[in-house]
């Protein structure tokens, strides 16, 4: 990869959750807002290599988060607020200076600059970075590794098989 090193570790046994919150930011797309052009998956790919190169991030990596967290739907909105391509948290949009988080640009380029800074912080473990991206840093922190959420642990799984399957050559 570029500038990301892949380290796959096991995780520490995982404690029992103690009333924790999860962010649960996978949008669910209903027949009604999910797009069916086949064209959307190639649709952003100029952005995709500008944030790539940007930060120094697999493309594969960034197109396999952007597959599972919108399947490359810029108008979606997650229940718990979640918006765009990269599903942005209003309060992460902000802090990654995303102003309009549905300007396609603009929601790929903060989710990119959001991965860079989780990779960094997580010394370039991938799946770290990815259960942080969802779950958040410090429920990573919090269990040494990959939270016990459900959600995030097959969140973790679905980046990681899209990401192979775009780092060989081939669509998920």
């Amino acid at each position: 990869g570029r500038g990301c090193q892949l380290i796959v570790r096991s995780s520490k046994k995982a404690r029992p959750k103690a009333s924790s919150t999860k962010r649960g930011s996978s949008a669910k797309a209903t027949s009604s807002n999910r797009s069916k052009d086949p064209a959307r998956y190639n649709r952003y790919n100029g952005l995709i290599d500008e944030a790539a190169h940007l930060y120094q991030l697999p493309d594969s990596f960034i197109r396999a988060v952007m597959r599972v967290e919108s399947d490359f739907n810029p108008k979606v909105v997650s229940r718990a607020g979640a918006m765009g391509l990269m599903q942005l948290m209003p309060k992460t949009a902000r802090s990654m200076g995303v102003s309009d988080p549905f300007d396609a640009r603009q929601n790929i380029l903060g989710g990119a600059r959001y991965l860079r800074i989780l990779a960094n912080r997580f010394k370039g473990d991938l799946v770290l970075t990815v259960a942080a991206y969802n779950a958040g840093e410090g429920a990573v922190e919090k269990y040494d590794g990959i939270p016990p959420y459900k959600e995030t642990q097959r969140y973790v799984r679905r980046v990681l098989k899209d990401y192979y399957a775009y780092r060989g050559g081939s669509a998920p």
